[in-house]
């Protein structure tokens, strides 16, 4: 499937297992044994000086660093994550990036509540009390990088700290100025197992870390990277050099295993239409894709759980019953059967581990495990920061309303001048968004051509044409396919709402080609688009048409587009999560 060419539609869409891989006895003998060799040379733990890309640079012009950790509620163990740096630029909402990390040796704990009034566990320090004073939440309104212990497993099932530590946060866009050549080094406190594998992933990592790290240093002073394929350039990245590297970074080391476990159509299937269609068409590409997936888990940097939370609410639940105990109970007892077979969602309580879905109730079923829901990376299309949605653990996943698999006929538009129609909107009086927008505009102004139905015989597709702007209001939750809809055709998007965290925000600067408008604005709508003058609006548009690669879906996937997106904002959050071997007992 790899070698077949484009063409302007997508194969069917059809689910199933794949066969396992056969390895030869005789090589992975000869493999395991070169590795060992090629670990032991490079143990970090051997010598009291660590390689180049586990060291951590600290000045003290630099802003304050912290440790930052989660308490896992409902379970005997406490959850450990990495924080990250956050850049208020372009498309609102904070942006996620590689992190500031560390390690330290066991301490004292200590308890507290953040902002919201969820109760953390500080870990670390020898019980003085420095690291309380330096302890911040992720997703803390500050949104400052900080300093994490690697996640770790105690005998007594508790996280614990670990050395080396990876490489210092990463600012796409900005230049690393704090970094430094001081270095922080703390070795182990506790004696581990050796798990070779386990070592040769995270060393890879940090290898492939320090790679980013220096493309974002050297942003200005190197020519763009070579690619046979596309080379990213231009403002509608964060930092297009870093981006570029860090993608090949990916092609080149990451894999992700699927777990197998699970029965069609719960498991291993979902939609490929509907305004669902991203949640079946990633776990299709997933179970087809034959570079980045791998079938030994212990080669795996990222485990996915491939159940679909559409297909849950479809089979197991009672209509209007408002119950989501049913799927709560499928997803807790998937992981049960998978941390049972599997030694590797216990030996990181779920951070490399990651589930995606495209429903609204995607964010509330993972609330099925403490630890899916605190430590797992999940990528969801209702990415709402005031109900949990982290920036800098989750991924935004598009809303795509695929209504055939002939995807390149809903491609394309008109130049501006050929656009009469400053904004336009037809939807549904539902949600907390719509009704405000439909109270200030429907009906009232030429202009702004929003409604709730159009008329008999008038086409939504060419509406979305003609207009210079299309309005992407949020509804019931705070995901519109609209998004995707307006690049698709060429018209810039609007995005109405305070609380959405854009797509790709880690590499993509929505600011460049598209409007951000807070609710609270929507009665000045017309004069915030207006004043967008003619040869401004001319460069978004052409934005929006060079970043529509990003959000196409192809059968099968190809380099750049909606699937290896999403597939890359995993990765980077891979990147800030250590996973070491547990301790020896």
């Amino acid at each position: 499937m790899r070698g077949i060419s484009s063409s302007s539609s997508l194969p069917a869409c059809l689910h199933g297992h794949g066969s396992s891989r056969v390895t030869s006895c005789a090589t992975a003998c000869l493999v395991l044994v070169a590795l060992t060799i090629l670990v032991i040379s490079i143990d970090p733990r051997s010598s009291t000086t660590q390689p180049s890309w586990f060291l951590l640079s600290s000045s003290s012009s630099s802003s304050s660093t912290s440790v930052s950790v989660r308490h896992a509620a409902a379970t005997s163990a406490s959850s450990l994550r990495q924080t990250s740096s956050w850049i208020n630029g372009g498309g609102g909402g904070g942006e996620h990036l590689l992190v500031r990390s560390s390690s330290f040796g066991g301490g004292a704990r200590s308890r507290g509540r953040n902002s919201t009034g969820k109760e953390v566990l500080v870990e670390g320090g020898g019980g003085d009390g420095t690291a309380a004073a330096a302890a911040a939440v992720i997703g803390s309104s500050s949104g400052d990088g900080g300093l994490l212990p690697s996640v770790a497993l105690s005998p007594a099932g508790e996280l614990t700290a670990a050395a080396p530590a990876p490489a210092p946060a990463l600012e796409w866009g900005v230049d690393d100025a704090a970094s430094r050549d001081d270095i922080i080094q703390v070795m182990p406190q506790v004696q581990r197992r050796r798990d070779v594998k386990l070592e040769r992933l995270e060393f890879g990592l940090a290898k492939a870390r320090a790679a980013i790290r220096e493309a974002i240093q050297n942003k200005d002073n190197r020519p763009p990277l070579t690619d046979k394929d596309y080379v990213p350039v231009g403002p509608v990245y964060r930092n297009a050099y870093a981006f570029h590297r860090s993608y090949l970074e990916m092609e080149k080391l990451f894999k992700v295993y699927v777990y197998e476990e699970g029965e069609p159509p719960v498991f291993h299937d979902g939609p490929c239409r509907s305004i669902y269609s991203t949640e079946g068409r990633f776990i299709y590409a997933m179970e087809m894709e034959n570079r980045m997936r791998t079938r030994d888990p212990d080669q795996a940097h990222v485990f996915f759980l491939p159940f679909s939370v559409v297909k849950m609410v479809k089979m197991i639940y009672e209509p209007n019953s408002h119950d989501m105990n049913p799927l709560r109970r499928t997803i807790s007892d998937y992981i049960n059967v998978v941390s049972t077979k599997y030694p590797h969602w216990n030996r990181s309580f779920g951070a490399d581990h990651f589930m995606l879905s495209c429903h609204d109730w995607g964010p509330y079923v993972t609330s099925a495990d403490a630890n899916l829901m605190s430590n797992s990376i999940r990528v969801l299309c209702n990415a709402n920061t005031s109900e949990g949605f982290e920036p800098s653990r989750d991924v935004s996943l598009p809303e795509i309303n695929l209504r055939s698999d002939a995807v390149d006929r809903q491609v394309g538009g008109p130049s501006a001048s050929r656009r009469p129609i400053l904004a336009f909107f037809a939807g549904g009086d539902h949600g907390p968004v719509r009704p405000l927008l439909l109270k200030h505009w429907k009906g009232k102004d030429a202009d702004l051509q929003v409604s709730e139905y159009l008329p008999r015989g008038v086409s939504y597709t060419d509406m979305m044409r003609r207009s210079r702007f299309c309005l992407c209001p949020s509804g019931y939750e705070v995901a519109s396919p609209r998004v995707v809809e307006a690049i698709y055709l060429e018209c810039v998007p609007v995005v109405i709402g305070d609380d959405y965290a854009l797509p790709f925000a880690d590499v993509l600067n929505w600011a460049a080609f598209s409007v951000r408008v807070p609710v609270a604005d929507i009665p000045r709508l017309k004069t915030i688009l207006a004043a967008v003058s003619t040869p401004q609006y001319i460069r978004m548009q052409r934005r929006v048409r060079a970043v529509r690669r990003h959000f196409m879906v192809n059968g099968p996937p190809r380099r750049f587009d909606v699937f290896h997106m999403i597939l890359h904002s995993i990765w980077l959050r891979r990147l800030n999560v250590r996973v070491v071997a547990p301790e020896e007992y």
